[in-house]
């Protein structure tokens, strides 16, 4: 009898949800705001993360419980844009939202030229594949075996949509950085993209 409950014992899995899950919960909040662009939204995507983490704690085959969390969180980012687009939307009324350009205060002129809010414009511009990728690499610092786990394509396609990624963003940069710069009557350099980008 005591044998037999010894190798239940041995046969269960050796680490708990609150070993696998909640030190991730960190990088969670700070993907599902990155992907769904709004705190509030964030927060309700890592509730339900979490409820799902925990409900199918017993698939969990163990690995690496970050890598799993995070896909948990960005396939209900995805479920939760699918259902947002599919959503009906009011059209934009431009004669309650004029776009006041002379109003540029230097104040606002400073935050624009902000690297951390520039970048933030930039990344905002990307299409999803980049965004999810560049966020999940960049800031959350996952390895390539992590990302290819995570978003569920091969490491090579993680590699070179990576890289077209990268190459999106400093063009998305260049963007952010042209109308000033047209203001100012300069040109933009490949270095201060790239300073920008460091």
């Amino acid at each position: 009898m005591n044998s037999d409950l010894r190798a239940a014992a041995s046969s269960a899995p050796s680490s708990s949800f609150d070993d696998v899950v909640l030190p991730h919960l960190g990088a969670a909040r700070r993907l599902a705001r990155w992907l769904m662009r709004n705190e509030h939204d964030a927060e309700d995507v890592v509730q339900e993360a979490s409820l799902r983490a925990f409900r199918y704690f017993r698939t969990f085959g163990g690995g690496d419980g970050r890598a799993w969390f995070l896909r948990i969180v960005r396939n209900i980012c995805l479920d939760w844009h699918g259902q947002r687009i599919a959503a009906p939307t009011d059209p934009f009324d431009e004669k309650r939202h004029p776009a006041d350009h002379s109003a540029i205060d230097p104040e606002a002129l400073l935050l624009r030229n902000d690297h951390a809010t520039l970048v933030t414009r930039a990344m905002r511009s990307l299409p999803d594949r980049f965004h999810h990728l560049l966020v999940l690499r960049e800031l959350e610092g996952l390895s390539y075996r992590e990302l290819a786990d995570v978003t569920g394509i091969p490491i090579g396609t993680v590699m070179s949509r990576l890289s077209r990624a990268r190459e999106a963003l400093k063009g998305a940069v260049h963007n952010e950085l042209e109308p000033a710069r047209c203001s100012a009557g300069t040109r933009i350099r490949d270095e201060e993209v790239e300073a920008v980008l460091m």
